[in-house]
């Protein structure tokens, strides 16, 4: 028989340490960048001066154009850029493991910089008309995000945000144009999407079919059906695709603040609605006992059931309750922006919006904030295109795409979602 002899009373504990995960995605994609940035220094160098446009004539403050040597600002931000990106190796290699969020938006900063002065050399460029291009192409991103957030975070992947949009904008544009309200246009754009969001609650709660699958069956449906409308009903009798618009509702003194006032403070009813939904979205969800129990639903539904909820009920109404969100995205398009439906006017922002909820990793204000990243991308090709940019329009064409590619391939780390989003609950 063999004994053990007892540990010494002063022997220090054994202590398991983890071992260290090392990310080298961010300073692989911060050094492709970089490279870009040396190309336009040295290889593709630009002559002149690039003018920033600072003001526009209805600012109450006017600003001076801001006009800088193209190639020297090139020169330096693309130096500034190759030592961020080896700031960024060293903390994978020697800190860490990874590279902190800040450094990727200084960068990130840094090379819009570098890009808009170099393409836009001997022009100008308008900020503050960029910057209020973006805003508007971003709020139904925003909104579409905020509802893909509700919905994952309960569980459910929402796949249908494209179908939720579509079917929200042709809703408003019919009911407006019948009753002449943009708000009765507003309600029913709600309305509009929370049924499409019914139809995808019920089949993936109730019915257990595959949440991907019934999100595409939606998409291609609403498409469909709008489309059939659109060209049966809207086209052959325009009064039911003329709604009422809503108005812009500057506010007083914030509106008239350099650049951020037209940005910000000088909009329409949705736009500010999108701020209070952010807010509350965020304070909900992290804030209050509804939000801690749709967190326990989309993480671990068997102990949330323990505990007495009702882990389908809480899935079925957060879903509807994204679809109102994401409707009033949709409501956006024609009660705002165009002023009537069109066929497929939504042209996939649904599943920027989705690649948005996972590059702000299922977070209403990290999401907002690549809501906003995405429709800066998109209204930059715009902007470029206005000012005869050098750049072939066929790239400026995918340059959203691009950066929505590169932003969900990992540009700030890995992104884990709800545990148990997409996985039906069966109760034992």
């Amino acid at each position: 028989m063999t004994t053990t002899a007892p540990a010494p009373a002063n022997a220090a504990p054994i202590v398991h340490e983890k071992a260290l995960v090392r990310s080298w995605k961010t300073p692989i994609v911060l050094g492709v960048f970089a490279l870009v940035g040396l190309l336009m220094a040295f290889v593709f160098p630009a002559s002149g001066e690039t003018t920033f446009g600072l003001s526009t004539e209805r600012d109450a403050i006017q600003l001076a154009p801001l006009v800088v040597p193209t190639q020297a600002t090139v020169v330096i931000t693309s130096l500034l850029l190759v030592v961020a990106a080896l700031g960024a190796l060293a903390y994978v290699k020697f800190g860490k493991g990874h590279a902190p969020l800040w450094l990727s938006i200084v960068f990130a900063v840094l090379f819009l910089v570098t890009f808009l002065t170099w393409v836009a050399a001997g022009k100008t460029i308008p900020v503050p008309g960029m910057l209020v291009g973006t805003v508007a192409l971003s709020v139904p991103l925003i909104f579409g995000a905020l509802g893909g957030v509700v919905s994952e975070r309960a569980g459910v992947v929402n796949i249908a945000i494209e179908g939720q949009l579509l079917f929200g904008a042709f809703s408003a544009a019919v009911v407006g144009s019948l009753t002449g309200s943009p708000w009765a246009g507003l309600f029913a754009a709600m309305v509009g999407a929370v049924l499409v969001s019914f139809v995808l609650a019920a089949f993936s709660i109730k019915y257990l079919v595959d949440q991907v699958i019934v999100g595409v069956v939606l998409n291609v449906l609403v498409t469909g059906l709008t489309s059939f409308f659109y060209s049966k009903v809207l086209t052959s009798d325009p009064a039911f695709n003329k709604p009422t618009k809503f108005e812009v509702l500057p506010i007083p003194l914030l509106s008239d603040i350099p650049i951020l006032g037209p940005v910000l403070f000088r909009q329409t009813l949705i736009v500010y609605l999108m701020y209070i939904a952010v807010f509350l979205v965020w304070f909900g969800l992290f804030k209050t006992r509804w939000g801690l129990r749709v967190r326990a639903v989309g993480e671990h539904p068997t102990a949330a059931d323990t505990v007495g909820i009702s882990v389908n009920s809480t899935r079925f109404w957060n879903v509807s309750l994204a679809g109102a969100i994401v409707g009033i995205g949709g409501a956006y398009y024609t009660l705002d922006v165009v002023g009537q439906f069109g066929k497929e006017m939504t042209n996939g922002a649904g599943f920027i919006a989705l690649a948005a909820v996972i590059f702000g990793r299922w977070d209403p204000i990290r999401a907002t904030l690549a809501g906003l990243l995405f429709g800066f991308a998109t209204n930059l090709q715009s902007v470029l295109g206005i000012i005869g940019s050098p750049v072939p329009s066929d790239f400026m064409l995918m340059l959203p795409y691009v950066v929505t590619i590169f932003a969900v391939a990992g540009l700030v780390g890995v992104s884990r979602g709800p545990a148990a989003a997409g996985k039906p609950y069966i109760k034992s």
